[in-house]
C-alpha cells in the first residue's frame, strides 16, 4: 500500500520561450508577465485520475497535465469546499475569512478580505470566474463584488440545491446562472457551460494578461451526465457515474488546454489544477484514508499540478508540504506583482520549490478544521501537518440532522501518524510518541487562538437596499437560525443590513399546501398577507425599513402547521424611503 501511494507522486513541467540574447551593454528585456490558470474541481479525490493509479477512470488529458506539471507528492486542503475557496481566493486561513461552514450564511467571506482576483486586477490583469463561487451570493461578497470582472456562476454549494434560482432545469442541465450578478438561464450541460464561457474569456482580450477561474461542480452531486455520455457507465452505481462525469471533466479541460495552445499563449500560462476536497463517495482513493469532511489524508490530501512550459521542469516533484493557502502569493510571485502591505498571508511563495532551487525551506506546520456549526470551536475535528508526523482529532463533525455538532467525548480520542512511512495512517503513534502529540496540539491551541482572535470569524450580513443589488434574491442557503437546515422543516431568517432606509417591496417561494397566512418579521415590524389555496407564492409591499441590521423572517402558517419559505425576492424602491429618512 505505501509503494503504492508512493508511486503517486509524479508531475510534469513545460517549456518557456527563452528570450533572444541581448546586445552587449544592453539589459535583458523581462518576460510578459504570464496568463494564470486555476482550475478546481469538486469532490474529486487524489485516487480519481489514471495518473494516480485508479485502473477503472478514463482521464487521459488530466494523466498528460500531470506529467507536464510540477507536481506536490503533500498537497493540502480543508475537508469541506467553502473553507477551500476562501484559502484559495485569500492565501489565509479560511476562520480568518468569516468561512466556517458551508451554509446557514456561514459560508460568506467577509468583504474585507483581499482576493487574489483583486490583486491582480490592480496589477492590469483581466480577471474571471465561471462555476463553482460558494464565498456568498448576494452583494456583498458575490464574485463581482470582489474583484472579478467577469462572472458566470452557479449560487450556492451546488446545483439542486436550495440557493437555485426559479426556472433552473433538473440536476446538471439548463441551469439559471448568475452571470455579472443577473439571473441568466443557461441551456447546456454544467460542465460544459463553465469551459464555454472560459474559452471566451480567454479569447476575448489580448491586450492584457488574465486570470482565469474555472471551478466545476463535478464531480458533486447531483450524478448526472449527458445522454452522449451514458456509453461510457459501466453500470448504474454511483461510482460509475462519478467516473463519467470526471471523463467529461477532463476532455473539457482538454479544450481549455487545446485553446491555450491554438492561441500561441501556452507557453506562457500558468496552469494550476487541484480539487478542493476528498471524495464524498467510498471509492478507489490510493490507499488514504477517509472522505470528504474527514481530517484524515483521503478528506485533506488532494491532487495538485502546476504547469508553465519553458519556466517549470516536468515531472518534477515536490516533496515538502503545500496546502491552499499557498497558491495566492505564489501566483503573485509567478506574475511579478508586488504583495499587499495591508494582507496578511498564512501561506508561502512556492515558486522556489517550483522552479528547483537550492533555498532554505523551513519546516512548518499546517492546519486543517471543520465541522457544521456557527462558529470555530477548539479541538473538533482538526488536524496538525507537520512534515513528518500529523496529529489529528477527527470527531466531532456534525451531531443530529448533520447540522449541530455533539458534545466532544472525554478525553480526546487523539491519533498520530508518521506520514512519511505511514500515508495510509494505519499505526497510530500518539501512545509512544507522546513528545510528538504535545508539540504538535501545542502548535494547533497557537494556531486556533491566532486565527479566531480577530472579530473576522463573526457574522457576515447580506445588504438590502444597496445600489450594487437591488432586488436581492435570498434562498435557504444563507439561512439562519439554531439547527436550521435547507428544507421548509424549519423556520430560519436571513441576517441583513439594509444600507438604505427605504420601502421595500417583498415576494416569497414556499411549497404549495392549503390556504393559510404569510407572516414576515423584518426591522421590527411583523406584517401579514393571506396565501390561496394550493400558492407556492405571495406578495407584501410597501413595507418601510429602517436602515441597519435586522433579520428578515418569514413563514407560511396553515392551521397548526408552519412551514419556512424557500426563497425571498427584496426591492427597496426608488422613492426616498419612509418619512423622516
Amino acid at each position: 500500500m505505501t509503494s503504492l501511494i508512493r508511486v503517486i507522486a509524479g508531475l510534469s513541467a513545460v517549456v518557456w520561450p527563452l528570450m533572444a540574447a541581448p546586445a552587449r551593454g544592453e539589459e535583458a528585456p523581462q518576460a510578459p508577465p504570464p496568463n494564470v490558470l486555476l482550475i478546481v474541481t469538486d469532490d474529486q479525490g487524489y485516487g480519481d485520475l489514471g495518473f494516480h493509479g485508479n485502473p477503472d477512470i478514463r482521464t487521459p488529458r488530466l494523466d498528460a497535465l500531470a506529467r507536464e506539471s510540477v507536481r506536490f507528492a503533500s498537497f493540502y486542503v480543508s475537508p469541506v469546499c467553502s473553507p477551500t475557496r476562501a484559502s484559495l481566493m485569500t492565501g489565509r486561513y479560511s476562520y480568518r475569512t468569516g468561512v466556517v461552514d458551508t451554509f446557514r450564511g456561514r459560508s460568506i467571506m467577509h468583504t474585507g478580505e483581499t482576493t487574489i482576483a483583486e490583486m491582480l486586477s490592480r496589477a492590469g490583469y483581466r480577471t474571471g470566474i465561471f462555476g463553482k463561487w460558494h464565498l456568498g451570493d448576494n452583494a456583498p461578497s458575490r464574485p463581482m463584488d470582489q474583484g472579478f470582472d467577469e462572472s458566470l456562476v452557479i449560487r450556492g454549494g451546488g446545483v439542486g440545491q436550495a440557493s437555485d434560482l426559479p426556472g433552473s432545469g433538473p440536476g446538471n442541465f439548463d441551469p439559471v446562472l448568475e452571470h455579472n450578478g443577473k439571473p441568466e438561464p443557461t441551456p447546456g450541460f454544467t460542465t460544459d457551460l463553465f469551459t464555454d464561457a472560459t474559452l471566451r474569456f480567454i479569447g476575448a482580450d489580448r491586450s492584457r494578461p488574465f486570470f482565469a477561474t474555472l471551478t466545476y461542480t463535478a464531480p458533486h452531486v447531483p450524478l448526472d451526465v449527458p445522454a452522449t455520455d451514458k456509453a461510457l457507465l459501466k453500470s448504474d452505481d454511483a461510482t460509475s457515474k462519478l467516473y463519467a462525469m470526471l471523463a467529461r471533466v477532463d476532455s473539457n479541460v482538454g479544450r481549455v488546454l487545446d485553446r491555450l495552445d491554438e492561441l500561441g499563449i501556452a507557453r506562457n500560462t500558468l496552469v494550476i489544477f487541484l480539487s478542493d476536497n476528498g471524495p464524498q463517495q467510498p471509492r478507489f482513493n490510493a490507499g488514504l484514508r477517509g472522505l470528504k469532511v474527514s481530517v484524515h489524508e483521503g478528506g485533506i490530501r488532494v491532487p495538485c499540478f502546476v504547469r508553465w512550459p519553458g519556466t517549470l521542469e516536468a515531472g518534477r516533484v515536490v516533496g515538502p508540504i503545500a496546502a491552499h493557502i499557498d497558491l495566492v502569493p505564489t501566483i503573485l510571485s509567478a506574475c511579478r506583482v508586488e504583495r499587499p502591505a495591508s494582507v496578511a498571508f498564512d501561506g508561502r511563495d512556492l515558486m522556489p520549490l517550483l522552479r528547483g532551487e537550492p533555498v532554505p525551506w523551513p519546516e512548518r506546520t499546517l492546519f486543517f478544521q471543520w465541522h457544521r456549526g456557527d462558529r470555530p470551536e477548539r479541538y473538533r475535528a482538526f488536524a496538525a501537518r507537520g512534515d513528518r508526523y500529523k496529529l489529528a482529532q477527527p470527531v466531532g463533525v456534525s451531531g443530529a440532522a448533520n447540522v449541530d455538532p455533539s458534545p466532544l467525548p472525554s478525553p480526546l480520542p487523539y491519533e498520530l501518524y508518521d506520514i512519511r512511512d505511514d500515508p495510509a495512517e494505519a499505526h497510530n503513534l500518539a501512545a509512544t510518541h507522546p513528545q510528538e502529540v504535545a508539540a504538535l496540539l501545542k502548535a494547533y491551541e497557537a494556531w486556533f487562538a491566532d486565527v479566531t482572535a480577530d472579530p473576522a470569524h463573526a457574522l457576515p450580513r447580506i445588504d438590502l437596499g444597496s445600489p450594487r443589488e437591488n432586488p436581492s434574491t435570498l434562498t435557504r442557503q444563507d439561512w439562519r437560525g439554531e439547527g436550521v437546515v435547507q428544507d421548509a422543516s424549519q423556520m430560519g431568517g436571513w441576517d441583513v443590513d439594509v444600507i438604505r432606509a427605504g420601502t421595500f417591496d417583498l415576494a416569497f417561494r414556499f411549497e404549495p399546501g392549503p390556504e393559510g397566512d404569510l407572516e414576515i418579521e423584518v426591522g421590527g415590524q411583523t406584517r401579514r398577507a393571506k396565501v390561496a389555496d394550493r400558492a407556492a407564492t405571495s406578495r407584501v409591499e410597501g413595507i418601510p425599513i429602517p436602515a441597519g441590521p435586522t433579520r428578515l423572517r418569514a413563514w407560511v402558517r396553515r392551521g397548526p402547521t408552519s412551514i419556512g419559505v424557500s426563497q425571498a425576492d427584496v426591492r427597496r424602491r426608488d422613492d426616498g424611503g419612509p418619512p423622516g429618512n
